[in-house]
């Protein structure tokens, strides 16, 4: 099922955020080269863009690459283009091909048995709403993750439907080079 709504939804200018969130433009601008409409969108509320940057950007027991695997599963599966695309993005950064990153997006990772048994779990993780399948839990633990790891794998899962919801529910524009549809 696809929301759809009659109301266009505006991504806001650096003039029309409040003080602290055009700080936090500043701040992106400076790093990330351009704000990008996601975190943008966020500024409409007071608080969440630093809420969400620093929940983003928390330390982890888990590789960049990892957390990119997690977010393009769970993109996938949420079916959020913009966040596919963003990852897209993020994923040939941390070295992943397109290949991969496709396969991925698809629910495994032949290419590498660990981050296969990620990719599996992410996926009936976020599938099954928490509930994974118990031989997938298993499989990650086999293939070397902790319970730490299992945290920050869940942390990461909420921070992605955070993400994708906000795109979901308002559709605004893709401001990365829009990822393949599979």
């Amino acid at each position: 099922m696809t929301t759809t709504s009659k109301r266009t939804f505006n991504v806001p200018t650096r003039a029309e955020v409040s003080a602290n969130n055009q700080q936090v433009f500043d701040s992106l601008q400076k790093g990330l080269g351009f704000v990008p409409n996601l975190y943008a969108y966020f500024a409409k509320s007071e608080t969440a863009l630093a809420d969400y940057l620093a929940f983003q950007n928390r330390k982890s027991t888990l590789r960049a690459k990892e957390r990119e695997v997690i977010n393009l599963v769970v993109s996938q599966v949420n079916g959020c283009r913009y966040c596919q695309s963003a990852h897209t993005v993020l994923g040939k950064m941390n070295g992943f091909t397109d290949e991969q990153i496709i396969e991925l997006r698809n629910g495994s990772a032949g290419f590498d048995a660990k981050l296969d048994a990620l990719v599996k779990l992410t996926k009936s993780i976020t599938l099954n709403r928490g509930r994974a399948d118990e031989d997938l839990v298993e499989a990650f633990f086999d293939a070397g993750y902790t319970e730490a790891n299992l945290v920050d794998v869940v942390i990461v899962v909420g921070d992605k439907i955070i993400s994708n919801y906000i795109h979901n529910l308002t559709g605004f524009e893709i401001d990365f080079p829009v990822a393949e549809e599979i």
